[in-house]
């Protein structure tokens, strides 16, 4: 027997296999044939992995130097303390016995000196557990592990060993004995070699930077890697996007000295660049002119990498829009050193014009493929067209029936042809929803509807909402069709039963509506609808009377709309317009009687970081027709969480000659809103907002110094239920009475589930 390992499993030095094995079997000094490789010893590991990293094997040729490599693979496993070989010689052959001695099992880990990460953290960043097999090559794999994990907040300075504690029963606990040192921040980062830019304005173009006092909240001083490498790329691009194309900025040279950090960037500026002549060549099949209008590069004073990129874009986009998808953008750059200036030539290939040989859509399980290929604006057979494209998928998001939509395209059955596949993660499109809030007018209420968007995969729409509450009760059902008669017209009914119980009078209402809708130009539809109402009237105050009277009213009108609507999203809308104008008749039977007209605008402005800065206003005037009634209740006033947040609900309005709050016909309101994301995957965000506007009566002339104002914060969740709203409205001019005392509130609270302004 040859016994290779030392005493102590962890202190293991592999000795010469061919000395030792001259001295234990001399009589085999010619070439023998194995019969057979066995393993002895193991208990836990089994035979056949540990045959695997071994060469020898049967009916191989004995060979010292083979059956010595095979000792060390077999050690190197790392799960053994000793390993041994024998050979047993028979006349017909040769029987090759590793016999191993299995290393510990783990009982249990601790660490031991820990105090920036907790025990259960550092258990998540190693992969050794109770119960598997003690291995020295895993041991110092997880020491790495720790190190890196101490090392990615910035603890260089660290130092982990670790301890084997044996026990009974062939088991062992181990202890990571971990020396933390201070956390070590960057004192400076030197940049060399700029003469363009100083150092502070370069500086402010990178997220790292050096400790500054405020570091415990602001991370200042921290090293992370990657974002120094995105730095250096950030560098490289804004000398690259200012005229400097031949600018170079080099890898960091990171020096650690003490509890500190020193970064060496050099820079190398070279000239910088004028633009010069622009021109194309090639196959060109729209005017210069128009080429030139195009782009933007030619406009700029000084070479602009990025502007660059972005007319090649261009280019490639407009060629698509015509059919040829594979056309080849090519810059030409040529410099002129003495004049420092950059001649950019674009050469312009269009290639063959490419056809949608199919539209494959998959992942659907629910919603209907026509459902989908009506939204689509390309077709199969069609040109292809980006624009087009671009325009099918902003579609499809819009339904709002998808979490995911994957686009790609891929060669067909010849170099003409593409197959389009468009793969969908459909959503729930069915909600429960539920709100409550609290006014002036209303008290508490409590609000439910449960609605379907998708029914039946067919995209309609469906939805039956009940709201309750001290001093109102509602119960609506409403039914949409969007592409009636499979053609994009679309048909939707109303039906509603209602009660509402105002300071001034008890109005109970039942009705419905029909209406239609039909695409008139590129984003745009226009809408027709007819209404009826009947509304009974009781309990009228006696200040009130003249205004309202006792009994049944009863309306008829018929709407005309126009709404462009341009929205990346119908929820949480990032950018693109929605304006809408109507113009609404009623007289049309009945005793009611009036003419409607209503404007809105709003429109989002994508910002920096996944911000959106949104603005919005709207209008209205009502006018009574002669001998008809126009009802108070069909008259504008203000306040609420969708209007002027802070105000009550109904508490901006116009008021008669004894001065109570009444109707106003006429109206005008602004809104102003920051919104920001909190948590952006889950769709959480935060915004600040200024709301104004105010209601006028008969004779009333429009003052911008007499707008009601108020500010305010909130928060909104677009969760699967809906957009949940909870914002806080400050009035920012608050009436007093003669005495000087304040008559309003402060402001307040607000809480929904439902839309935004749109």
């Amino acid at each position: 027997m040859i016994k290779v390992c030392g005493k102590h499993f962890y202190f293991i030095v592999p000795v010469l296999f061919s000395l030792v094995f001259f001295a234990a079997a001399p009589s085999l000094a010619g070439p023998r044939q194995i019969k057979e490789v066995k393993v002895a010893g193991n208990d836990r590991i089994e035979e056949a992995a540990i045959l695997r990293v071994v060469k020898v094997a049967a009916g191989d040729e004995y060979d010292k130097k083979v059956l010595s490599d095979d000792l060390t693979a077999i050690y190197n496993m790392g799960y053994f303390n000793d390993v041994r070989v024998s050979v047993d010689k028979a006349a017909d052959g040769v029987t090759v016995v590793f016999t191993v001695s299995e290393r510990p099992t783990v009982r249990d880990i601790e660490f031991t000196g820990n105090a920036v990460f907790k025990d259960d953290k550092l258990k998540e960043n190693v992969d050794i557990s109770a119960g598997s097999i003690l291995n020295i090559n895993s041991l110092k794999r997880n020491v790495t592990a720790i190190e890196t994990l101490y090392k990615d907040k910035n603890y260089h300075n660290v130092s982990v060993k670790y301890k084997i504690h044996e026990i009974e029963h062939n088991q062992a606990d181990i202890e990571f004995i971990i020396k933390e040192g201070k956390k070590v921040y960057i004192k400076e980062i030197i940049l060399d070699g700029n003469h363009a830019y100083t150092d502070k304005e370069l500086k402010k173009k990178m997220e790292t930077d050096e400790k500054g006092f405020f570091s415990f909240f602001t991370s200042s001083g921290d090293l992370k890697t990657e974002d120094l490498s995105q730095d250096i790329v950030t560098l490289s691009d804004f000398y690259h996007d200012t005229g400097f194309a031949d600018a170079r900025v080099s890898d960091p040279d990171i020096r650690f000295d003490g509890n500190w950090i020193y970064i060496t960037i050099k820079i190398d500026e070279g000239p910088r660049y004028a633009v010069g002549k622009v021109d194309f060549t090639g196959d060109l099949i729209f005017d210069k002119k128009e080429l030139y209008d195009r782009i933007a590069i030619d406009s700029e004073p000084f070479f602009n990498q990025k502007v660059l990129r972005a007319d090649v874009l261009t280019l490639s986009d407009m060629y698509a829009d015509k059919g040829f998808a594979r056309a080849d953008i090519y810059p030409d750059i040529q410099r002129d050193m003495k004049k420092k200036s950059v001649d950019i030539r674009f050469n312009l290939r269009k290639n063959k014009p490419v056809y949608f040989e199919k539209i494959i859509i998959e992942g659907n399980t629910k919603t209907r493929d026509k459902v989908i290929r009506r939204e689509l604006s390309v077709f199969e057979q069609a040109r292809y067209n980006a624009t087009k494209l671009k325009r099918s998928v902003r579609n499809l998001y819009r339904l709002d029936f998808f979490e995911n939509i994957d686009v790609k395209t891929r060669r067909g059955s010849a170099d003409d042809q593409m197959i389009l596949d468009i793969g969908v993660t459909e959503k729930a499109t069915g909600a429960f929803s539920f709100g409550a809030g609290y006014s002036a007018i209303d008290k508490l209420y409590v609000m439910a509807s449960v609605s379907e968007r998708n029914f039946f995969g067919r995209g309609q729409l469906m939805q039956f909402k009940i709201q309750t509450g001290s001093q109102a009760r509602e119960y609506s059902f409403s039914f949409t069709e969007p592409w009636l008669f499979d053609i994009p017209l679309s048909a939707g009914i109303n039906l509603y039963s209602w009660q509402r119980d105002y300071n001034e009078y008890d109005r109970h209402s039942k009705g419905g509506q029909l209406r239609f809708g039909y695409p008139l130009f590129d984003y745009t539809r226009g809408y027709l609808s007819y209404a009826f109402d009947a509304s009974s009237i009781s309990n009228v105050d006696a200040a009130f009377q003249y205004l309202i009277d006792d009994g049944t009213l009863t309306e008829s009108s018929v709407t005309a709309e126009l709404v462009y609507d341009s929205r990346d999203k119908a929820i949480n809308t990032t950018e693109g317009s929605r304006h809408q104008v109507s113009l609404q008749y009623a007289g049309m039977g009945g005793n009611v009687g009036f003419i409607k007209a209503l404007a809105e605008a709003g429109h989002y402005f994508p910002l920096f970081w996944h911000t959106v800065f949104f603005l919005h206003g709207e209008a209205g005037y009502v006018d009574q027709l002669s001998g008809k009634q126009l009802p108070d209740y069909e008259k504008f006033y203000l306040g609420g969480i969708n209007s002027l947040r802070g105000f009550d609900w109904r508490g901006v309005s116009a008021y008669d000659s004894s001065g109570n709050q009444v109707g106003g016909d006429k109206y005008v309101q602004f809104n102003a809103e920051f919104v920001f994301p909190v948590i952006r995957k889950a769709e959480f965000m935060g915004l600040v907002f200024y709301d104004t506007g105010n209601v006028y009566s008969t004779g009333d002339k429009f003052d911008i110094g007499g707008l009601r104002k108020s500010a305010g914060f909130g928060i909104r969740w677009y969760s699967p239920m809906g957009p949940i709203r909870l914002e806080r409205g400050y009035i920012l001019d608050r009436k007093k009475n003669a005495a000087g005392e304040y008559i309003e509130n402060k402001g307040r609270w607000e809480f929904s589930i439902g839309g935004a302004f749109d």
